[in-house]
This record gives structure tokens, C-alpha cells and sequence, in this order.
């Protein structure tokens, strides 16, 4: 299983948005980089769910659903979407503060590639962010 993190902004597309649709289209990427992430995302992979420019900070843990295919939102072939679920909420929210503060997370995306959107994370970064959140 492999590990990523998506970001949305609370007021576009909120975690709380997420758990009342119970599952979404991941769509409307339009950086390549971003794009080469979500064709490599796989069913069962989770994905931290963090809220971006309004505070920026990662709340709960999303599985994928359903792997890359066409995105909904445009006729260009380039561009895909993933399924995405809610899994759960995290015990205490992981801000970007204590991310850019912690050595361990100095190389994570979210602290060097900030803008983007959909980022893989590394098992021991994933882990790290699970201490934070306290959870076991």
C-alpha cells in the first residue's frame, strides 16, 4: 500500500462536505505533477486529507476507491480523476506548523512542494504524522 495526501480548502471542499457525500471524485487536477500521482494511486491506498489555506492542516485519513479513470470535469484525455472515501477522522489535527517544526518531516512534500495538491508521503512520514495526531 502506498500513501498520499490530498489537500482541499475547508470552504470548497470540507472533510465534513466529504463524510456527508460518503465517497467523491477526486477531479479537477490540472498540475502534471499532481496528474502522476493520481495515476499511481491504487485501491486501498489511504490518502491524509488535509484542509489547505484555511487552517492548513491535516485532519482524517480518505481511501481510494477506484483508480485512475477519465476526469468528469473536462473532454481532455490527459487529465484523470480517482475515487476517493472517507476513513476517519484523526484524534487531534496535524498543523502545518508542528509539520514544518518536526526534522523528521523536513523532506515531506507538503513542506518543499507546498502548492501541490496531491503528494505522495513516505511510509515514515506517514507514520510520523500518525504520532502527532495520536494516534497508535
Amino acid at each position: 500500500m502506498a500513501y498520499w495526501l490530498v489537500k482541499s480548502e475547508p470552504s470548497v471542499y470540507s472533510w465534513e462536505q466529504f463524510v456527508k457525500d460518503k465517497e467523491t471524485s477526486w477531479d479537477g487536477v490540472r498540475n502534471y505533477a499532481a496528474r502522476i500521482h493520481l495515476r499511481a494511486m491504487k485501491k486501498g491506498d489511504e490518502a491524509l486529507y488535509y484542509h489547505s489555506n484555511e487552517g492548513m492542516e491535516i485532519v482524517a485519513i480518505a481511501k481510494v476507491t477506484k483508480e485512475a479513470y477519465q476526469d468528469p470535469t473536462t473532454d481532455d484525455e490527459r487529465w484523470v480523476s480517482v475515487g476517493l472515501k472517507p476513513f476517519r477522522r484523526l484524534h487531534k489535527p496535524v498543523s502545518l506548523a508542528q509539520i514544518k517544526q518536526d526534522k523528521r518531516l523536513a523532506d515531506m512534500a507538503l513542506v518543499r512542494l507546498g502548492r501541490l495538491s496531491v503528494q505522495p508521503v513516505t511510509a515514515d512520514e506517514w507514520a510520523r504524522v500518525m504520532e502527532l495526531a495520536g494516534e497508535k
